[in-house]
C-alpha cells in the first residue's frame, strides 16, 4: 500500500509539533509569497506544509543552488532556476507560464535573501498583475509553530495600497529568525 506524500506530510508537521491552515478561498492559478524568509528551514517548512494540503507549488530560487548531484531533485520538488544577475522580462515569462496552464501556484520569497534589508522585491507583485492571478499569503509562523496559506489578494495595480493590506496581514508572523524579519515596504528611490 503506497502511502500518500499528503500523510507523509501531515505526520512529520505532527512530530515538529506545527499546524497548518489551508486558503479560505480557492483559485487553480496564484502567486503564493512565502514570507518570513529567515532560515534555510524555511523552504522545507514550506514544501512540507503545502503536501500536507494537497497543493502543488512551484518555487523561484537563485540558478546557483542547481548544481549536480541536488539539480535534478530540487526541480523534482518544483524548483525553477532563475538567473538573477540578468535583468530580463522576468514577468512577462511568468505570465505567459500562467496563461499556458489551468493550475499552477508559484512561491517566491519577496525579501530575496534571510539576511535583514529594508524592503520587499516587487516582482511577484508584477508577475501576479501581469498574469491576472490573485497573490495568495503564504506564511510560517515560528513564534506559533503554523503556516499555511492566508487570504488572497488580487492585485489593483495601486501597490502602497495592495502592500498596506500585505503588511496588515503579516504583522504578527514571526521568523525563525526574528532579527531578520524584514520591514514590508517598497524600496525608496535611490536606494
Amino acid at each position: 500500500m503506497k502511502i500518500a506524500p499528503t500523510r507523509i506530510a501531515k505526520l512529520i508537521l505532527k512530530m515538529v509539533g506545527w499546524t497548518y491552515q489551508a486558503k479560505s478561498e480557492d483559485a487553480n492559478k496564484f502567486v503564493l509569497i512565502a514570507s518570513p524568509h529567515t532560515s534555510n528551514w524555511d523552504g522545507f517548512y514550506m514544501l512540507v506544509i503545502c503536501a500536507a494540503m494537497n497543493q502543488d507549488i512551484q518555487w523561484i530560487v537563485k540558478d546557483n543552488i542547481f548544481k549536480p548531484p541536488f539539480s535534478w531533485i530540487l526541480k523534482k520538488l518544483g524548483g525553477i532556476p532563475v538567473d538573477r544577475s540578468k535583468r530580463s522580462h522576468f514577468t512577462t515569462q511568468i505570465a505567459k507560464i500562467f496563461a499556458e496552464n489551468e493550475q499552477l501556484a508559484i512561491a517566491i520569497a519577496p525579501e530575496g535573501t534571510r539576511s535583514r534589508r529594508e524592503y520587499w522585491r516587487t516582482g511577484f507583485y508584477y508577475m501576479a498583475l501581469e498574469a491576472k492571478v490573485p497573490i495568495a499569503f503564504g506564511f510560517l509562523d515560528y513564534e506559533n509553530k503554523r503556516g499555511g496559506i492566508g487570504p488572497l489578494l488580487y492585485p489593483t495595480g495601486d501597490i502602497e495600497a495592495d502592500f498596506e493590506k500585505i503588511r496588515e496581514f503579516y504583522k504578527d508572523i514571526v521568523g525563525r529568525k526574528p532579527e531578520n524579519n524584514n520591514p514590508i515596504a517598497l524600496k525608496k528611490s535611490g536606494d
